[in-house]
């Protein structure tokens, strides 16, 4: 296994260059056009990827460990294939819209900022989560748990009460109103 330490790739066109390393720790991705690349087996550990283009990359067992994402384009993307040991994400001003966390194991993760539409976190554990200011315009949340969850400063989300696990999760008005929806009750001022 060849593993990196401490490098920084600035504007590297990764769909022409390819990857040389299988391991990458505490490195730093500048501008990089990841777009529809097999990252499949590659482990991350301690990595920033800063306004990468990265949608439809492959991640079949790839392990990301303590991995941020500033500014990228994730459009598509099955996080659910990755290695689920260790995992550790957060998302900062991210578009991640169309892809997958289904069935994940994602406590505490942050997203901040990011346009999460239709995005599936079925089955999802995202004990604890923070999604602050984040679209969550026809995402799936079905078996979810959302537990402890902060969803104050989300909007555009549609969670189903009795589907979901939402036990002490924090909402706020009038976005919270989205929870009674499927009983068509009236609200008035």
């Amino acid at each position: 296994m060849k593993t990196l330490y401490d490098f920084r790739f600035d504007k590297v066109d990764f769909t022409v260059d390819g990857f040389s390393y299988t391991e990458f720790e505490n490195c730093e991705f500048l501008n990089c056009n990841l777009q529809n690349c097999d990252l499949s087996g590659i482990k991350f550990m301690d990595c920033n990827f800063k306004e990468c283009e990265m949608s439809m990359i492959k991640l079949h067992k790839t392990a990301f460990q303590e991995v941020n994402f500033i500014n990228c384009k994730l459009l598509g993307v099955h996080f659910e294939d990755s290695n689920p040991i260790l995992l550790s994400l957060k998302f900062t001003q991210c578009q991640l819209d169309l892809s997958s966390f289904y069935r994940l194991k994602l406590p505490k993760t942050t997203f901040q900022k990011c346009s999460l539409k239709e995005v599936d976190f079925t089955e999802t554990d995202l004990t604890s989560a923070n999604f602050r200011e984040c679209d969550l315009q026809l995402a799936i949340f079905d078996n979810t748990i959302l537990e402890k969850a902060d969803l104050s400063t989300a909007v555009n989300y549609t969670i189903d009460p009795d589907r979901n696990h939402i036990r002490k999760a924090v909402f706020s008005l009038p976005d919270v109103i989205t929870l009674l929806n499927k009983y068509q009750i009236i609200i008035r001022d």
